[in-house]
């Protein structure tokens, strides 16, 4: 579950913070107390986990003073400035320096909890907006985001970290669900254009007219930058591209030559073509074709990733049960076959909502994975694939899945995995090689 914001209380009355604390400790926040703004300077920095409450007048740096330094530490962060009756002038001017807002004294309690609750819930989206755009700019934070082990999916790392590299444009096909956007995101990230703009369009969200000025101008007043223009120097990723039209095709054809070569700005092209049996060389024409797929990548359906099902269930399934405050639902070895044998139409996507529902179940103490994956079936049958794989590749799958459950289970404890699996440290030590499994990850 998500922690509980923190709540940073300036003021230098023992009482005002005091009252100020307990109030809003009872209403589930995590607060700490600083006697002066110079204190908590000290204690608070630019990626504070919360916000901060200050008077106005105190000695020494006064609640202004505070403010202004807060906002060029961090000018995302939510100041609520408390005032005095003849402090009013100077809350407006508060306010206009960028205070979050500000309470008269004597201030309703249920005020302030409104005003902090409001104010958390903005920092909370501030905070996690700059994480989402950390790690989109870390290359390697994105390669680990690509889970799984098999051979198909070693490939695709290896495809992105060469052909990041390169300057030519991309096409990524594969069916929906598989994570083409994320492949996109990490090969900007690991490329030389990580420094530069990485601007996402949806062919298919406009109409003609409104994605030729989205693309390529002239923009309108409240419209961003045309996206040629804003990706400049890094790259312009483009969403569903077998829906542009003859004419789009042109224009795009034409703003790929008009950048000579190498290419200014980088092109990656996704297309969703390949469930419906088509490819996006049958509905592009050749030239452009031919320009977006100088370098090509395919990304594996999830049935072809074999114990990486197994492997994505146990970590989606963790990570739901501590948002939801419960346990991950344990998978039996009936069940792991299900989940290497279902076809998953809907690839990782449907495979993240079976592993919600699977633990918001397991928290009721109804319902089993099979009945998840055959409601998830268009004519309600079981969904199992036909082409049927070996029994040694179900038992190895499972296997693997039941040893890493374990170790991660017991925090890399080689005695207590013994114990638990009823395995010599020998066997143990054969099968964590077999499988490539390192007690280290689990520390």
């Amino acid at each position: 579950m998500s922690k509980a914001m923190k709540i940073a209380i300036v003021d230098d009355e023992k009482d005002m913070r005091q009252s100020i604390s307990q109030w809003l400790a009872l209403s589930g926040f995590d607060t700490e107390t600083f006697a002066s703004a110079e204190d908590a300077l000290k204690g608070v920095n630019p990626d504070y986990p919360g916000i901060v409450v200050s008077d106005v007048r105190m000695p020494g740096m006064d609640g202004m003073q505070l403010l202004r330094k807060l906002r060029s530490l961090d000018s995302t962060l939510p100041v609520i400035m408390i005032t005095g009756h003849g402090d009013v002038p100077m809350a407006v001017e508060a306010m206009r320096v960028g205070a979050f807002d500000f309470l008269e004294k004597p201030f309703n309690p249920d005020r302030m909890t409104e005003l902090a609750k409001k104010a958390t819930s903005a920092r909370r989206l501030a905070l996690d907006a700059r994480a989402l755009r950390r790690e989109l700019s870390d290359g390697s934070a994105l390669m680990r985001k690509l889970i799984g082990g098999s051979a198909p999916m070693e490939r695709l790392r290896e495809d992105i970290l060469d052909l990041g590299q390169a300057d030519g444009h991309v096409l990524i096909e594969g069916e929906t669900g598989t994570g083409k956007t994320l492949v996109a995101h990490a090969l900007h990230a690991v490329g030389s254009r990580a420094a530069k703009r990485f601007v996402l369009v949806s062919c298919s969200a406009y109409d003609d007219e409104t994605l030729g000025r989205r693309l390529f101008g002239p923009a309108g007043e409240d419209e961003p930058l045309p996206a040629m223009e804003e990706a400049r120097g890094g790259t312009l990723v483009l969403e569903d591209v077998e829906a542009l039209s003859p004419p789009m095709q042109a224009r795009l054809l034409t703003a790929i030559n008009d950048q000579g070569s190498p290419a200014e700005t980088r092109i990656v092209a996704i297309c969703n073509l390949q469930e419906q049996g088509k490819t996006c060389e049958s509905v592009l024409r050749p030239d452009l074709f031919y320009r977006l797929a100088a370098l090509k990548i395919t990304v594996p359906p999830l049935r072809a990733r074999g114990e990486d099902i197994l492997t994505l269930f146990t970590r989606l399934s963790e990570q739901y049960a501590d948002e939801y405050g419960c346990e991950a639902p344990v998978v039996s070895a009936q069940e792991a076959a299900q989940l290497l044998q279902a076809p998953w139409p809907g690839n990782v996507r449907q495979l993240i909502n079976v592993a919600e529902r699977a633990v918001l179940q397991n928290r009721r103490g109804t319902g089993t994975i099979a009945s998840l994956l055959m409601a998830d079936s268009d004519d309600q049958a079981p969904t199992m694939t036909t082409e049927g794989k070996p029994l040694k590749e179900f038992v190895e799958a499972f296997e693997r899945m039941l040893i890493d459950n374990t170790m991660r289970r017991h925090k890399g404890s080689i005695v207590a995995v013994m114990e638990e699996l009823c395995l010599p440290r020998r066997t143990l030590n054969e099968k964590m090689a077999k499988y490539n499994l390192s007690r280290s990850d689990y520390l």
